[in-house]
């Protein structure tokens, strides 16, 4: 039923006249909102900073690329997480230790595609003469949300929208030069508002013969 529908896409092209990069999804409905693209070439223009919280040995700040979204919108929820100098925290496949990990509460409107931790570095610990994946400074975890495009699940959401509360945590396992501390976790919050696709047909007059 869907031959002959048109595929969304997006193709990047430098100054050069060369295709940089190009983002295509599988199903018609489905589609990147202009400000994920931007988050996603352009990190540090894409998002807006909802919240920041203070936890133990980092800094997390929360950004979205949009607030509100529509059925089968790509949304890019982002957590930059801020580290004092000398302090770092593990990164995904160190062993021993507890990674940094984004967990979020499953949401059934929402489908939460897999989390994207940037390239870590590899960190020698001379006093146990290991070599382990670290993060350190300031990066940038990012998690793409896609707004479902089953209708009988937002059969909820009215003309006025509705606002979703994205719950979860940032859990992670931060060492200094001296001490590496317990294993914690921090509460991350973001808020996305719903709207209904709008259904209703363009006058007779401007539609296409």
């Amino acid at each position: 039923m869907e031959k002959g529908f048109a595929r969304p896409g997006y193709f990047f092209i430098g100054p050069n006249g060369i295709i940089r990069e190009k983002f295509f999804e599988a199903k018609y409905r489905e589609r990147l909102t202009g400000n994920s693209l931007i988050s996603k070439l352009f990190p540090e223009l894409g998002q807006e900073v909802t919240d920041t919280v203070e936890a133990p040995h980092l800094q997390v700040a929360l950004e979205q690329s949009d607030s509100v979204g529509v059925s089968g919108t790509h949304i890019t929820l982002v957590a930059e997480i801020r580290l004092p100098p000398d302090v770092h925290v593990y990164a995904p496949g160190a062993q021993g230790y507890k990674p940094i990990q984004l967990v979020l509460d499953p949401i059934p409107e929402l489908e939460f595609k897999p989390t994207e931790y940037p390239p870590s570095k590899i960190l020698f610990l001379p006093a146990i003469k290991e070599r382990v994946p670290v993060f350190e400074g300031t990066f940038r975890i990012s998690q793409d949300v896609k707004v479902t495009t089953r209708m009988e699940t937002l059969g909820g959401v009215g003309p006025d929208g509705k606002v979703f509360t994205i719950l979860g945590k940032l859990e992670y396992q931060a060492c200094d030069k001296t001490i590496c501390y317990l294993p914690t976790s921090v509460p991350v919050k973001w808020e996305l508002k719903l709207f209904p696709l709008d259904r209703i047909r363009a006058p007779m007059s401007i539609r296409h013969k």
